[in-house]
Order: structure tokens, then sequence, then C-alpha cells
């Protein structure tokens, strides 16, 4: 059985060089627009977003949004929830959207679990999880986002036939991202080749860490589950 997830408790950095003059007004200016508003109610996704969306994403830690941004102007239709809690991921990802006028994010900078709390059963469309710190040690092992409890709360808010993909460039971290979802009954690996699983497909593109990771001889792998239609409740 794993430990129990503190949701308060945040692994990781929250900054790292000081923000550059830009940066910083990004931060003052942008993101307050964009925030994700935590309350003690469920989050209303159509209120949050306004009208003219179909489709709600969410990815996990977005990183320095490369990958986020690109979604966000392929897909202008669909609203997508990124959390990041490191600022100056978040501050880069708010000028990629700027740049590319892209008006269908909102940003919860701080960690994804009290967000996917918030949210309500059967909303998202999409969930991605790329490249999340593996936290190697062995007694670090608890602090890894994929664990029993945080499928469970995404199979919560997933809706049937939702896809969920996970990429990393972690051996360890590889296979007990697939030991884990293998172990839920809500989701399905959809995966009939070693293909399916070794290259991105043309609607995933890639991140700067999965880059240099590449550089450095690395193989990641790029799974892709299926929220299956079995009852959450």
């Amino acid at each position: 059985m794993e430990p129990n997830r503190d949701k308060r408790i945040l692994y990781g950095r929250r900054r790292g060089k000081p923000l550059r003059k830009g940066q910083q007004a990004l931060i003052e200016h942008e993101l307050p627009g964009l925030l994700v508003p935590m309350r003690e109610e469920a989050l209303d996704l159509a209120a949050l977003f306004g009208s003219g969306f179909d489709k709600y994403w969410l990815e996990v830690g977005f990183g320095s949004g490369e990958h986020l941004a690109w979604q966000a102007h392929e897909n202008p239709d669909t609203g997508i929830l990124g959390c990041e809690p490191f600022i100056n991921g978040v501050a880069t990802l708010l000028g990629k959207l700027k740049s590319d006028q892209s008006t269908n994010v909102r940003i919860h900078p701080d960690a994804a679990e009290p967000l996917i709390g918030k949210l309500p059963e059967n909303t998202i469309d999409r969930c991605f999880v790329l490249f999340a710190d593996p936290w190697p040690k062995s007694n670090h092992n608890k602090r890894r986002f994929v664990s029993t409890t945080n499928i469970a709360a995404l199979a919560r808010v997933m809706k049937s036939g939702a896809e969920l993909r996970i990429a990393t460039d972690h051996v360890d971290y590889g296979a007990w991202i697939l030991w884990h979802m293998l172990q839920s009954t809500r989701f399905d690996w959809i995966a009939e080749t070693p293909g399916d699983w070794r290259v991105r497909s043309a609607d995933w593109p890639p991140t700067r860490y999965e880059q240099k990771a590449i550089q450095k001889g690395l193989k990641p792998v790029y799974y892709r589950f299926r929220r299956n239609d079995q009852a959450w409740s």
C-alpha cells in the first residue's frame, strides 16, 4: 500500500534564476487573468473558459510550456488547464501564449493534485503528464506523480474514451508508470506494437527537456492510455 500523499506538500523548486524584467511583467500583468480560481466549490469550466469550447484538456507539470503552447495554438477550440509550480516555467509559457495570441489556456501555478480535486467528474477529454520528475532515489518514490491515488483521481475527472498521455526518459520510472497504470481497472493501454510507445504521434510535439534527454542518448517512452467506460462510483 502506498503512503498517503499530503496535497499540501509541494516537492521540487518553485523558482530558478531571478526573472528577467519582461518575465516579471508577464507574471504581474498576464497571469492574473489566466489564473484558475481555487474556491471551496467545484470548478465550473464553462464559466472559467467562456463560450466556444467543446472540450477540455489538462497538462500536469508543463515545464517551460513548449508542449502546452503548441497544443493551445493547434487546438483553439479546446480549453486547456496547465499546472506548474515552477514560476520560471510559468513566465516562459506566458510569453509563448502572448506571442501566439492563444486565449484558450488557464493556469494553476502550483501542484496539480488540489486542482484535480476541484474538477467535476467526467469533464476532461485528454490529459498529459510529460517528463515529470522521476524522483530516482528509492526513499523519494512516494513523491512521484504517478501513483494509485493520482491515477484514481484522474479516472474520476476524465471522460469515458478520454486519453491519458504519459512520457518519461527514466527507465525505472517508465516501469513504475506502466506497472501502476496496468493495475488500474479504469484505463486501457493503447499499444499494439513497440512503435506505439517508442515513437511520439504527429500531434505530440517534443519538449525542451525531452530534446535534452535524447541528446544525452536516453530513449524516452510515450505511453497512451484510454479511460474505459467502467463507472467511477
